[in-house]
């Protein structure tokens, strides 16, 4: 079972940077991940951000983040850390950030769909006021 514990949530004005992290673990030795992260506001469903395969270099965002927003993952081969880095933040931004995992490769036409990740975190709270 994997457990995905994010942080780096806060409030900012528009204009200004956040980085989110979301750890993994464990770690299992020789496995790929599929990741990502979604955006969810009330009322609404979960809207994929960005995503990256560790088994490739292929990132994948979102129009309305594209340019603004970098994820990217550091770790060795007991730990695997997802980030997010956020800049330029504007109100629509505002959610509560998720991050995703599955079990292998992440695909141009279906990163996107929540229903290919098998994993999920609880969410950090990211607020941009104007």
């Amino acid at each position: 079972q994997v457990r995905l514990v994010e942080s780096g949530g806060d409030s900012v004005q528009a204009g200004g940077s956040l980085k989110l992290s979301c750890v993994l673990s464990p770690r299992s030795y020789g496995i790929n991940y599929g990741l990502a992260w979604f955006r969810q506001t009330p009322g609404m469903g979960r809207v994929a951000v960005a995503g990256l395969y560790t088994g490739g270099t292929t990132e994948y965002y979102a129009d309305s983040v594209r340019g603004r927003f970098t994820i990217s993952r550091t770790g060795d081969a007991n730990t695997l850390t997802l980030h997010l880095q956020m800049n330029s933040l504007q109100p629509e931004d505002t959610g509560m950030y998720y991050c995703a995992a599955r079990y292998g490769g992440l695909f141009a036409n279906a990163w996107s769909n929540p229903e290919g990740y098998n994993f999920w975190g609880q969410g950090t709270q990211v607020t941009v006021s104007s």
